[in-house]
């Protein structure tokens, strides 16, 4: 009879089950769905908004003194000629089929110019993240411990300060301080050969490294520090307090893994903001990565790197929010299984 009933049992718990797993199947085909139609949207706006920019591309090749001729000439070479939506269907297929185009500037396809300068934005915040991370779970656990104490107290006005400034304004007092005659420990710029690793030359990524770090760390350790407190006012860790287990063990064996459940999901969050910051300080710095690289796009109409530079940037930006959605319904599933 016992048998029986938990077979019955365990029968009907496997259609709810597979239900379950049909609806977040769905919901998350839903969610690539609507990536796709936004990254497809962004890829208009960019387009039309490069058109919109002032001056004539052709112009801008063949300099002032040019001739009407040349001009059309360079103009049908480059498809300019043609109305702008065959230009966008042109343009998107050819980032479909790997073809993004030829920069304007010194002729090289955009493609080869990307792989060197992505792989150095990459290096710069994977760098960043290595040494945030940890420190954040440090610093906020810490916080915690001491909340509405000394450290407690200083931690929270400091990190909310820093929030509030902007990389550049932290770039600049960082270089200010470390990279000129007040200390001069650093290089005040990352002239870093484009083609080099950037983990060869360490000193100049100490402080482009270190203007992400101060500013994700200020965040992230806050998310950690509310976190953390929640979890040790919890009943179970209350329960684990009466039991008389030591204050170790309820720390590193119930408290930190519940604790980093809704964390993991803002470290991805981190990542993505990270890519706004990190157009922001290469340019400070003059690190040769992406941001650099959309910045010297602008400043020569470049249209091709800038349309090529900016949809990367946008669709890293979804990549990264996507998986922090993931990670979110992943751990409030596990939470209600």
């Amino acid at each position: 009879m016992t048998e029986s009933i938990a077979l019955t049992s365990e029968r009907s718990t496997h259609p709810a089950r597979r239900a379950r797993r049909r609806r977040t199947l769905r919901m998350w085909a839903g969610k690539v769905l609507q990536g796709v139609l936004t990254l497809l949207l962004v890829s208009v706006l960019i387009f039309f908004a490069t058109q919109l920019m002032p001056g004539d591309v052709a112009k801008v090749i063949l300099g002032v003194n040019a001739t009407p001729e040349r001009i059309a000439t360079v103009r049908q070479q480059l498809g300019l000629d043609q109305p702008i939506w065959q230009q966008y269907l042109s343009w998107l297929g050819g980032i479909l089929h790997g073809d993004w185009g030829v920069s304007l500037t010194n002729g090289v396809p955009v493609a080869d110019t990307l792989s060197i300068r992505l792989r150095n934005s990459v290096a710069l915040g994977a760098m960043a993240l290595v040494i945030m991370l940890p420190i954040s779970l440090v610093v906020g656990v810490v916080a915690a411990q001491r909340k509405d104490r000394v450290f407690d107290s200083i931690f929270m006005g400091s990190s909310m300060t820093v929030n509030a400034v902007p990389e550049f304004v932290l770039g600049t007092v960082l270089i200010a301080l470390f990279g000129t005659t007040v200390f001069h420990l650093f290089p005040p710029v990352a002239l870093i050969p484009p083609a080099d690793m950037p983990w060869w030359h360490p000193m100049e990524m100490v402080l482009p490294v270190t203007t992400l770090v101060i500013g994700g760390v200020a965040y992230l350790s806050r998310l950690v520090r509310v976190s953390f407190i929640d979890v040790m006012n919890s009943e179970y860790i209350q329960t684990a307090r009466l039991k008389g287990l030591s204050t170790r063990r309820i720390l590193y064996r119930h408290a930190l893994p519940n604790a980093l459940a809704p964390i993991i999901p803002a470290a991805s969050l981190v990542a993505a903001f990270l890519i706004g910051g990190t157009v922001v300080v290469e340019y400070l710095f003059s690190y040769p990565g992406i941001g650099l690289t959309l910045v010297e796009a602008v400043n020569n109409r470049d249209l091709p790197l800038i349309q090529a530079v900016v949809l990367i940037i946008a669709s890293a930006y979804f990549v990264f929010n996507f998986i922090a959605d993931l990670l979110s319904d992943a751990g409030s599933a596990s939470r209600k299984g």
